[in-house]
């Protein structure tokens, strides 16, 4: 691919991901769609590689932090989502036990960043706190990491899923159209 198609390929997916995130002033979208977002880069690390999918990443990442109105969906995009269909293609070519230690590594040392700054800056964690539970705040966050690991999981394969679809639908017509 030519380095004017790459770049078109990199401005439009990138715009993409910027929208979903913008899109999080709807409170119920803070986890969703910075999730959402990242899947814009996994057709710039096929067609453009990874150096371009990084380059997006950090253009992305630093619009957003200007940009989008949930401090929440900002930090969990640049600390672990914007990057993670990079970081996917790389692990993915490891033996599957060493795959997922890497892919659940990163992603809790990301999520436990992300939040220990959000902590810092002054983001209440209480609010995973369920009122009328008797449990300490330090089990419930254990909890919900637990449960964010699931999610994770699921959406690991989401996007492994997504690929047949991508190589058989829509590569082609990125081929047509950026030759």
């Amino acid at each position: 691919m030519k380095r004017t198609a790459k770049l078109t390929v990199c401005g439009v997916m990138g715009a993409l991901s910027l929208v979903c995130l913008l899109l999080t002033v709807f409170p119920f979208a803070t986890y969703a769609l910075p999730a959402l977002a990242s899947v814009f880069f996994m057709p710039v690390v096929i067609e453009c590689g990874k150096r371009w999918a990084l380059a997006l990443y950090v253009a992305v990442s630093l619009l957003a932090l200007l940009v989008v109105p949930d401090l929440e969906a900002r930090l969990l995009f640049v600390f672990f989502f914007g990057y993670y269909p990079v970081f996917k293609s790389w692990a993915e070519g490891r033996p599957r036990p060493v795959e997922w230690a890497c892919k659940l590594g990163v992603f809790n040392i990301a999520v436990v960043a992300a939040y220990a700054l959000l902590s810092a800056v002054g983001f209440s964690l209480s609010v995973f706190m369920i009122p009328g539970l008797a449990v300490s705040l330090a089990v419930m966050l254990l909890l919900f990491l637990l449960a964010g690991n699931l999610i994770f999981i699921m959406y690991d394969i989401g996007l492994s899923r997504m690929l047949p679809l991508y190589f058989s639908r829509l590569q082609p017509l990125w081929r047509r159209l950026f030759k």
